[in-house]
């Protein structure tokens, strides 16, 4: 995984630590040839892309993101490249700007179920916000695979949970990560519940039975999982293989 655009944030989500400022210093603007440049030397077949949320500019740091995964693809047409990004304040051309770049996966994470919002996030999210640009990216490209993340133990109650995924489902998504949240210092949310290792399981079962492809579920599990980029790039390789088919 590999950090875009600095490592300062200009939004204060209550479980991040990362630095905060509403003027962080500017982009590096050659930094998307050196991330092409080192992935490609390093040789990786799957490359996660993220970055700290850049309501400074004008697009959110989406044309930094096409930038950079149209360079990767450009240096090595076989490379996946999965984009984390943020919600663009729900600007649906910055969505478009980053699902028409050429990348493999769009991820976008709700973070929490609906009622936790603005327990959790930076006021400036929202749970209908984050929902409409996982959709919009979707719609922009259906065979763009796209990818959200929820934390446990923050308050949820097991009814909101399965609202959050049918909600997703609704929205097209088709991957789901489960993860439980970890306090990073006193300054932070504290932790409401340790969930066992049960209802990760439970969770997983109930997202496969709802049509998700993919479903990862387990404490230590984060959006940007190791074990869920063999099935996601079987999933693209798939996809790819029927496309060229169909155009044969």
């Amino acid at each position: 995984t590999i950090m875009l655009m600095g490592d300062t944030c200009t939004r204060g989500c209550k479980f991040c630590n990362i630095k905060t400022s509403q003027a962080p210093p500017p982009i590096d603007q050659d930094e998307p040839r050196k991330v092409a440049e080192a992935v490609t030397n390093w040789g990786l077949d799957y490359v996660v892309l993220t970055s700290v949320d850049r309501d400074d500019m004008e697009d959110g740091g989406a044309g930094h993101f096409a930038n950079t995964v149209k360079l990767l693809k450009q240096m090595d047409p076989n490379i996946k490249v999965e984009a984390l990004v943020s919600d663009f304040q729900g600007n649906e051309r910055c969505v478009a700007t980053v699902v028409g770049s050429g990348l493999d996966v769009y991820a976008h994470n709700i973070e929490t179920v609906e009622r936790l919002q603005g327990r959790v996030r930076d006021r400036r999210a929202g749970y209908i916000q984050s929902i409409k640009t996982l959709e919009h990216a979707k719609s922009l490209n259906p065979e763009v695979v796209t990818k959200s993340s929820i934390m446990l133990g923050v308050g949820e109650k097991d009814e909101e949970v399965m609202q959050a995924l049918r909600d997703l489902r609704t929205a097209g998504v088709e991957i789901v990560t489960f993860g439980q949240y970890l306090r990073p210092s006193r300054k932070h949310m504290r932790v409401y519940e340790y969930v066992d290792y049960d209802k990760y399981d439970y969770w997983r079962k109930q997202g496969e039975s709802m049509g998700f492809a993919y479903v990862a579920s387990s404490p230590l599990v984060r959006s940007s999982y190791k074990a869920g980029e063999f099935f996601v790039k079987a999933m693209i390789d798939q996809r790819r293989a029927a496309a060229a088919a169909q155009h044969a």
